[in-house]
């Protein structure tokens, strides 16, 4: 497998920016488009119950519709892709039954062999302390998509904004959500920078190496 170098990794996280302006005459191709979808999926969540659902925007006027519940913020208009990512309000045990017959269809194992896991699943999620606030945990998984769409998309060398400006209810209720058991905890749109986007040559305001990383040797 080929190996990227550290130093284009880091050419092009310097690169990357909360993108202000989009250009709303370049689309995110098909393809590439596709890979990102699958940097999604392929994210960690913890006992890998993935409690959230992707909604990927492309419909002009529905984008349109929202600006207002984003506080007016064009990129989410403007961008060739919106996601919202939405996560689960509760957890039950249907749904760690879930997760488990499928790992077990998955890797081929007697679904018994999962008998602990599910245990401890169901003792921290759905009864434990964490099941009072399903939604805080679930939307700190999608946390770790948000920052791993955005990495993924920097490397591919297309632009994201992620985006916590905006009004959860009126997205819920434009997407239909609650109905479906979920709620709206971040937005990234994706796309292409516009040129004259002053805010892509802006140098990076980030703390030193020396005063953010201490090692405990």
């Amino acid at each position: 497998m080929p190996v990227i170098s550290g130093n284009e990794i880091i050419d092009r996280l310097k690169w990357r920016y909360a993108t202000k302006q989009f250009d709303p005459e370049k689309p995110i191709g098909e393809a590439d488009w596709s890979t990102l979808e699958e940097a999604l999926i392929l994210t960690p969540s913890s006992y890998g119950l993935q409690p959230w659902k992707f909604f990927v925007i492309t419909n002009q006027d529905l984008k349109e519709s929202l600006v207002a519940s984003a506080y007016n913020q064009r990129q989410v208009a403007d961008c060739s892709h919106l996601v919202v990512m939405a996560v689960r309000t509760k957890m039950t045990e249907d749904d760690i039954d879930r997760l488990i017959d499928f790992t077990a269809e998955v890797r081929g194992i007697d679904r018994e062999k999962l008998a602990s896991y599910r245990h401890v699943m169901v003792g921290d999620i759905v009864h434990g302390p964490r099941s009072h606030d399903a939604t805080g945990w679930a939307k700190l998984q999608a946390y770790i998509a948000l920052g791993n769409f955005m990495t993924v998309a920097a490397m591919m060398g297309i632009d994201t904004c992620p985006m916590e400006g905006f009004m959860p209810p009126a997205f819920d209720e434009a997407l239909d959500l609650e109905e479906k058991g979920y709620t709206t905890a971040v937005l990234c749109p994706a796309g292409y920078r516009k040129a004259d986007d002053r805010y892509a040559t802006l140098a990076k305001v980030r703390y030193p190496r020396e005063e953010m990383i201490q090692h405990l040797r």
